[in-house]
């Protein structure tokens, strides 16, 4: 009993610092497996290695159409917070332990409106953990088979669970980041808002 109570310490003092450590290793074991099935994609998706802006949109109907729930779907950098994940299709509780999960009712980069993608923040690689240190003017990089899309950081919001809007369609191509809030809790929803600044074919 002693030893249990002081692995439970452990583990609660690890996730107060750091992140949840079993939740943690299975993180770390999933990614190494969509980083594998991630190298298949690109090569199925761009098979002659090079596109054209223009086939860009057709790239990633096709992405959206090959890909399941779980499945890796391209990488995610946030170069200010020197954190890089391997992205999966789905946000429900079995996609997000594998690492950040783009909502399928959403587009993909490269089709014109809103990316949004969800990710923990205290479990799981808790990849989202430090999105509330994201600035204004901050790059985020979303890095599919068929191309490289950078948006940069213009502001945040704090929104109750049950807040659709932010994933709408607005005037520009946009990225929304979105993860519990605060730390520890469900209560709330971080929201950082990212508009499309470039675009490199792959």
């Amino acid at each position: 009993m002693v030893t249990s109570g002081i692995l439970l310490l452990v583990d609660a003092g690890m996730t107060v610092a750091w992140q949840e450590p079993v939740s943690a290793v299975i993180g770390w074991r999933a990614q190494s497996a969509l980083e594998d099935q991630l190298e298949q994609t690109q090569a199925e998706i761009t098979p002659d290695g090079v596109l054209s802006p223009r086939e860009l949109e057709a790239a990633a109907k096709r992405q959206a159409e090959r890909t399941s729930p779980g499945q890796a779907l391209g990488k995610i950098e946030l170069p200010t917070l020197d954190r890089d994940y391997v992205m999966v299709e789905g946000t429900g509780e079995a996609p997000l332990r594998k690492g950040p999960g783009h909502y399928p009712d959403t587009p993909l980069p490269g089709q014109r409106g809103t990316v949004a993608v969800a990710g923990h923040r205290t479990t799981y690689l808790a990849p989202f953990r430090t999105i509330d240190r994201l600035e204004r003017g901050d790059s985020i990089v979303l890095d599919m088979p068929y191309g490289t899309f950078t948006y940069e950081v213009e502001r945040q919001r704090i929104v109750p669970p049950t807040e659709t809007s932010v994933t709408r369609r607005v005037g520009h191509d946009q990225l929304v980041l979105s993860a519990c809030h605060p730390l520890y809790s469900a209560a709330e929803r971080i929201i950082v808002f990212a508009r499309l600044t470039d675009v490199e074919p792959a």
